[in-house]
């Protein structure tokens, strides 16, 4: 089939290397005019490693990044919450987990596609999709020009989504209360002991930050914002200055990022949808499911609509009505789960109330130790022999 792709980011790149091995003939669309990402980085846990594999880029994935051995929990004040080794966890899945910087992992997905000869084509802003010739969707662009592919995927972002807005009805993401302040960190001597993730959580405030060498890190300081402002670069300064009371090696984080380097998101997320396509148009990644943060799933559940859209997805036409049902009712459940997940882990760790905060902490250090748990929940609808799964499709 000749299939549109709408966004070069993790979901729609990873969606056009399966599909493109499957003998689809593939074009990606990006509004922007060049690469680009959007957040500092990403931990990679065993589901998002288990398509990297099957795409055959784990090995430089593991080149790129950190493999992360544990997960660590304090308050603002330093005092542990408790920690978690990962290593089971990843036995269990049969992949490692990896920390990794958004820009290498996307620098690397582009790299692969201009490998196997998939354009990119840059500077097409998607302005509508409309009913077209033969029962195939039309795509619009800003520049003029359009396509009528035998299939569009929406793999086009939470905010502002042409194709959500075409199979929904509706694109405006959900402002959850807070902002995230991130960059990635970096200096001569190591900023911290080891390869893990260290999560510190203070009362409406948190600090987290994530290991991809002892020298570098990439984090993210997080507080409530009632409204919704402008995204943008913030002065380090002030980013320093709200965390100044908190432990040293958040300051020393703060302090070795570049002072152009920060910058401030107001963070959304999605409505679970119960539909994600409508004739020949399907939605993928945060178009369809825009998970939090706090999710820690973002990216692995983009990785995995590709994996399983290319399991799905038929030769031709004939039958693509239903498997994009299929797929649809395949994935929709998964990712409500952890949309939902993310939004109560975000409730606790966003409450300004020092009781809830108190008793919340409590709690940390029980919740953090069930890896069989975590492994089935990320581990559902895959083949991951570890776990005893079988393929969904």
């Amino acid at each position: 089939m000749d299939i549109a792709i709408l966004g070069a980011g993790v979901a729609g790149a990873s969606a056009a290397l399966m599909l493109s091995r499957q003998g689809h003939r593939v074009r990606v669309y990006e509004r922007r005019p060049g690469p680009a990402t959007m957040g500092a980085g990403v931990v990679l846990w065993p589901n998002a490693s288990f398509v990297l594999a099957e795409l055959g880029l784990l090995p430089r994935v593991a080149a790129l990044g950190g493999r992360l051995n544990r997960m660590y929990r304090s308050d603002q004040a330093g005092m542990s919450l408790g920690h978690v080794d990962i290593e089971p966890l990843a036995q269990l899945m049969g992949y490692p987990a990896y920390a990794i910087l958004r820009h290498d992992l996307q620098a690397l997905l582009l790299e692969q596609l201009a490998a196997r000869g998939i354009e990119v084509a840059y500077g097409c802003d998607a302005v509508r999709i409309e009913d077209g010739a033969n029962g195939r969707a039309t795509v619009h662009f800003a520049n003029g020009q359009s396509t009528c592919p035998d299939l569009v995927i929406g793999a086009d972002g939470r905010k502002n989504s042409v194709a959500r807005l075409y199979v929904a009805g509706e694109n405006a993401p959900v402002y959850q209360g807070f902002v995230n302040w991130i960059g990635v960190a970096e200096a001569s001597s190591p900023l911290v002991d080891e390869i893990a993730v260290f999560d510190y959580w203070g009362q409406g405030e948190r600090f987290g930050c994530v290991t991809v060498n002892r020298n570098k890190v990439y984090w993210a300081g997080a507080q409530v914002q009632a409204v919704a402002e402008e995204d943008g670069p913030i002065a380090r300064e002030f980013v320093e200055q709200c965390f100044q009371a908190w432990p040293s090696q958040v300051g020393r984080i703060i302090r070795s990022t570049p002072a152009n380097g920060i910058r401030k998101i107001h963070v959304y997320d999605h409505d679970p949808l119960p539909v994600w396509h409508r004739g020949t148009v399907l939605l993928i990644g945060d178009a369809a499911h825009a998970p939090l943060p706090t999710s820690g799933q973002g990216a692995c559940q983009a990785l995995e609509d590709a994996w399983h859209l290319a399991a799905y997805l038929p030769a031709t036409q004939d039958d693509l009505a239903s498997a994009l049902a299929v797929f649809t009712q395949a994935r929709s459940a998964k990712t409500a789960a952890i949309t939902n997940q993310g939004r109560v882990f975000a409730r606790a760790l966003f409450d300004t109330d020092a009781e809830a905060c108190r008793l919340r902490n409590e709690r940390a250090g029980k919740e953090l130790g069930d890896a069989g748990a975590l492994a089935a929940a990320w581990g559902a609808g895959l083949p991951l022999a570890a776990l005893g799964g079988q393929a969904s499709g």
